[in-house]
């Protein structure tokens, strides 16, 4: 069950025609900020919504070109649409989902971005389904020693958190939203991680946000502890 499923809900309107986009407009504002021009990004939204008994709850994923690498932010973890809980300082759970993914000389580049999606989608289940909600500087480690990329190849296991440095935190009609980026790293990294203080550290040696299937490791298999 998820914040909007748990807290009281006002009252709708008698009539409404069409849904409100007020939270999804002010989401699209920011990132047309960043990257002017794109009013029409890759976009993959979702055939049956949560509310409506579908197993994806975010409700669509845009990917923006950022040059060098693709840009996705989520719709769906705030009140993208009119306002529904009682809270008039956070929207929704207060932040939507976003990753950078490096280009490259992919086998297969739609599988490697429907595959992100389908991250995207993990992550925000974990938070709808178990209240569990993630905030910068903690670290997401699985367990797993498969890659995350779409055929399992890459070294990056998991993911740390961070505030996206490249997108604004922003105020919208339903409240605050930030938007909290995950970057994928190694096993032996997470294994280092314990802390709010040790991801920051690795943050810091990594010197980039953006994801990259083919890095090597920071830690040297074997090193973590």
């Amino acid at each position: 069950m998820g914040l909007f499923d748990k807290l009281k809900k006002k009252k709708e309107p008698a009539k409404q025609e069409e849904p409100e986009t007020i939270g999804w407009d002010a989401i699209e504002q920011e990132f047309l900020r960043v990257y002017p021009g794109q009013t029409n990004p890759k976009h993959y939204g979702t055939l049956i919504k949560w509310v409506f008994g579908g197993k994806d709850p975010l409700d669509g994923i845009s990917i923006y070109d950022g040059g060098t690498y693709w840009h996705f932010v989520t719709f769906g973890q705030t009140e993208i649409y009119g306002k529904e809980t009682d809270n008039a300082e956070i929207s929704g759970y207060g932040y939507e989902l976003t990753f950078k993914l490096k280009k490259d000389v992919y086998e297969d580049e739609e599988a490697e971005i429907r595959n992100i999606c389908g991250i995207l989608q993990s992550i925000a289940r974990i938070t709808f389904t178990k209240g569990e909600v993630f905030r910068p500087d903690e670290y997401i480690y699985t367990g797993q020693t498969a890659g995350i990329d779409a055929y399992r190849k890459s070294n990056l296991t998991g993911f740390i958190t961070v505030q996206d440095p490249t997108v604004n935190t922003i105020e919208t009609p339903n409240g605050t939203v930030e938007f909290l980026e995950l970057i994928g790293m190694t096993d032996a990294e997470l294994k280092t991680l314990s802390s709010r203080e040790s991801v920051q550290k690795i943050y810091r040696l990594l010197g980039t946000d953006v994801t990259d299937y083919r890095r090597a490791s920071l830690i040297p298999e074997g090193d973590a502890e």
